[in-house]
This record gives C-alpha cells, structure tokens and sequence, in this order.
C-alpha cells in the first residue's frame, strides 16, 4: 500500500482513508495507484464485512489535482487514467469509482469538507454516505469545460431524477451536506460523519456476511447499469473536449473569474 491511501482492519470493518491532507486529497498519481491497490486489498482480506472510507485532514477529496497528473514526472498520466484495460470494467479514473460499487461488501462514504469533482464521484460509488451539514458537494466538471467521466453513468441515476442531475451538473453549483441530503446525493447528514459511517459499518459488520452480500449484489443488479457503453460515452465525450477551444475559454474563465469566451456550435441540421 503507497502512503496516498491507508487501510485499517478491525472487528471486520475496513477503514480506508485518502491520505494527502495538505492538498485536501487531491487526486494525483499516486493517490489513483493507492485507491486502486486499497480495493484490491480489500477485497482479498478475509473477514472484512464492510468498507468506511474517508479522507484525513480538512476534506474528503477536492477531486483531480490537473497540474500533478500533467507533470511529466507523474507516476499516472492523463492517457493513462483514460485508458481501458483489457478484462477490467472502465478505466483507471473510472475504476476508483466503480469498484466499490463491485466490491462484495458494503461501502460507507464519510463527507466532509471539500467534495468536489472525482473526489465526488468517488463517494457516489459508495452504498451509503454520510456528510457533514457544512461539506461541500460539486460536480463541478463543467466549470472546466468538460464532463464527469469517472463513472458518474453508474452512480448518479440510481440517486437523481434526470432534471435534478443536469442542473447540478450544467451549473457545477456548490451544495452544503444538508442540501445534499435534501436533493439525495447523501443518505444522512452526521455532525461527526466518520463515527456515524464507523458506528453502522459495525452493525452492518455483526450480521451475517453471506446476507449482506447478496443484498448488495440484488439490489445492485436492479439498479445500477453494468454495462460497459455509458463507461465507454463518458471517455468517448471527454476526449473530445479535452484540449478543445471552448474547454480553455473554460479553464480561464475559471481561473480569472471573468465570464468565458465561447465560440457557438454550428446549429443542428433537421430534416
């Protein structure tokens, strides 16, 4: 296990905790490598019965640490993360997301902070969240010019009639914890979020394993799309505005606070 991420078993529950506080867990290289390696470690210890993950420090993850990953030196670059591995369900960015929706056992997010972007795409994977009524949501993707691609096909319909999920989408807005309980973006508003994740992780823990299991592959398999073409939509739309005019006017627009300069799309041609 890399220092990005630290896994603790105890009384069959795994605490998982993202582990770069002085940047609020932003995801860098290493950070990726670390999920990654703590699901596999996770999933090949005995006895473990559930998940509670959450990050050390202010927040729970800020999302994509863009300078770090585009740093030649990166121990993952950005061809990397978007890159599809033969036998494996997504990408490496979307499988941080997504494979704690497969893990076998349940999953609990503990929110606090910052949650912004793939750091919340990583909690939307979990089977349960608690957050802080002052955390901070965002899918905040747009606000660069771009998409969310780390699996959000997976997790988001499951939580958000339609309309709800394009308008925190296309306006990438900033909800307190309180307000995402309220939209259903997180199942409990929790004053200490880890101990509350800890506390049902630990109940959940001294009911038969084999129970909670099936629970999660049933109800899984009725709502949540398994199928690899959303996966494959959110990096074939992604790499398309990657780089793209109207995605830099984005990017600036971010950085200096001024309204962006977009050029329009051509307008659609009907029959």
């Amino acid at each position: 296990m890399n220092e990005r991420v630290k896994v603790e078993v105890a009384d069959h529950v795994a605490t998982v905790t993202l582990n770069r506080p002085d940047k609020h867990n932003a995801l860098d290289g290493p950070m990726f490598e670390g999920i990654l390696a703590a699901v596999d470690e996770v999933a090949s210890t005995r006895g473990v019965r559930a998940v509670v993950l959450h990050g050390a420090g202010p927040s729970f993850c800020s999302g994509l640490d863009v300078g770090a990953i585009a740093d030649p030196n990166s121990s993952v670059s950005m061809q990397q993360l978007l890159e599809r591995k033969e036998g494996r369900r997504g990408n490496m960015a979307q499988r941080v997301c997504t494979e704690w929706i497969d893990l076998p056992m349940p999953v609990i997010a503990a929110i606090h902070g910052n949650c912004f972007g793939g750091g919340l795409q990583i909690a939307l994977g979990a089977d349960i969240r608690f957050a802080a009524p002052d955390a901070r949501l965002s899918i905040m993707e747009s606000k660069w010019g771009l998409v969310p691609d780390m699996g959000i096909t997976q997790t988001l319909p499951r939580l958000l009639p339609i309309d709800l999920a394009k308008e925190l989408t296309f306006t990438a807005r900033i909800v307190s914890g309180e307000e995402a309980q309220r939209l259903g973006l997180v199942t409990h508003v929790a004053d200490d979020p880890l101990a509350a994740a800890v506390e049902l992780a630990r109940e959940i823990a001294a009911r038969s394993p084999d129970s909670m299991r099936a629970i999660k592959r049933l109800y899984n398999s009725a709502w949540v799309d398994g199928s690899e073409e959303p996966l494959r939509l959110e990096t074939e739309l992604q790499l398309r505005l990657i780089g793209s005019p109207n995605q830099m006017a984005a990017v600036a627009a971010g950085m200096t606070g001024k309204p962006g300069e977009f050029a329009d799309p051509e307008p659609e041609r009907r029959s």
